[in-house]
């Protein structure tokens, strides 16, 4: 999707990344003083949560840019960390809460990135095993196309060893990444779902053989990779097609170059499901059989969560028996039934992923 609507706020639109990212950009701008002002163009649109993909405004985050993953209350935590560099999405997935998180929802990309790298250089400093993403607010990779962003990033994290960056997208364009000086501290990472699924509920996104040929470039530049069976759909004749997706992944990327796989399966929170049903009335996705869970977020119902996992997990622990496998936001019944074991109690799931991505990337703490 391209940018129809660009805004720049007035702080920012002297700044040098600013003129070189309007310089990539055909439409013309407006300075704004308040990003309310943006909004109210926004509101206006038949449909702003569409209007507001194909909005862009540049301005600065007055916050932090490192932020912890905010979890689920309930369930086991990864000890992730967040890099907001921008917010929103481009694509147009159906069960996204994104657009129920942000009001109204449009494109904002921080150009402070003076203040990003000086937070950087802080973490850095401190020599702690950290796993850090960009995609919580937004799709990893979109930015390529109007900023520097993974060509600033990338090389930044390949002069330090205690960080791994993941990248995670739904797209397929990965030309930013190649020819890049990475050691291997930059893990590329994809959303993976069976054709369904990405037909009917991903609009705007990758097919799943563009996704797949995507890793494959980039593990062909040395990159490691991973992948995230999220959010897993459940449907009559599911449990095939996503066996079948774990067929296609390992036919097409060597599994000793993948740090890790999850498993998550669909859950939303209860404002989103009329969001759904209006903006896409063809979906079927809310009429499953949901349960309020411990975080008040809708989920399947457990045994039917435990299923598709342990099924899915068998699966790819046939293709790749050593690949580290983790559940995104599950408690510890799940994790027995379906994977036979429950993580140690205070951060035995970070302890496991930090120590792939000491295998796999080469990390080093002190």
């Amino acid at each position: 999707m391209s940018v129809s609507a660009l805004y720049v706020h007035e702080s920012v639109k002297d700044l040098p990344r600013v003129h070189h990212i309007l310089s990539k950009l055909t439409v013309s701008h407006q300075i704004i003083t308040d990003v309310r002002q943006a909004y109210a163009d926004i509101m206006k649109a038949p449909d702003p949560i569409v209007k507001g993909k194909s909005a862009l405004i540049l301005t600065r985050n007055k916050g932090t840019f490192l932020r912890p993953c905010p979890g689920t209350r309930g369930y086991t935590c990864c000890g992730y960390r967040v890099l907001r560099v921008g917010t929103y999405c481009t694509m147009d997935c159906s069960y996204c809460i994104l657009q129920a998180y942000f009001h109204p929802p449009i494109l904002q990309f921080f150009v402070n990135q003076e203040d990003l790298m000086a937070e950087l250089k802080s973490l850095f400093a401190t020599r702690l095993i950290q796993r850090i993403g960009t995609g919580e607010f937004t799709d990893s990779l979109i930015w390529d196309r109007w900023t520097d962003l993974s060509r600033v990033l990338v090389p930044t994290f390949s002069e330090q060893s205690s960080c791994i960056l993941e990248l995670k997208t739904k797209t397929a364009d990965v030309s930013a990444l190649q020819g890049l000086r990475h050691n291997r501290k930059t893990l590329v990472a994809w959303s993976l779902n069976t054709p369904r699924v990405i037909e009917t509920e991903e609009r705007g996104s990758a097919d799943l053989s563009a996704r797949l040929t995507a890793a494959v470039r980039c593990q062909e530049e040395g990159y490691p990779l991973a992948f995230h069976f999220d959010p897993m759909v459940i449907y009559e004749g599911c449990e095939a097609e996503y066996a079948a997706v774990v067929d296609r992944l390992f036919a097409s990327v060597n599994p000793e170059n993948i740090v890790w796989i999850s498993l998550g399966a669909f859950r939303f929170q209860p404002e989103l499901k009329a969001i759904i049903r209006r903006r896409h009335p063809h979906s079927k996705l809310i009429y499953g059989e949901f349960i309020r869970g411990m975080d008040g977020k809708m989920r399947y119902f457990k045994p039917l969560r435990i299923r598709l996992y342990r099924e899915i997990a068998c699966r790819i622990r046939q293709k790749a028996p050593e690949v580290t496998l983790y559940f995104c936001m599950e408690d510890d019944e799940v994790w027995e039934k379906a994977l036979g074991r429950i993580p140690p109690r205070g951060g035995g799931v970070k302890r496991m992923l930090d120590e792939a991505a000491i295998k796999k990337c080469g990390l080093k703490e002190g």
